[in-house]
């Protein structure tokens, strides 16, 4: 499964990676996902979202019923 976030949509970005003799080489820096059930009361269900960390203060803070109407208007399937 990809490395992005189902709310955020945050990806892994690709960076230099700097020895001490300044020697650069590629690397990726990746989101920090979590796997996460939340309860969908007004569904009466659970969901399963792979989210960032940000994404989880977003629906602490707006509410899961609103990011999932959000969500579906964007066209996600869930």
């Amino acid at each position: 499964m990809a490395r992005v976030c189902q709310v955020t949509g945050k990806k892994p970005i690709v960076g230099n990676s700097v020895s001490h003799s300044n020697i650069k080489t590629k690397r990726r820096f990746l989101p920090n996902l979590q796997t996460k059930r939340f309860y969908f009361a007004e569904e009466d269900r659970w969901v399963t979202l792979k989210v960032s960390t940000e994404a989880i203060r977003t629906i602490n803070k707006k509410g899961l019923a609103t990011v999932i109407k959000e969500m579906r208007a964007e066209g996600a399937k869930i």
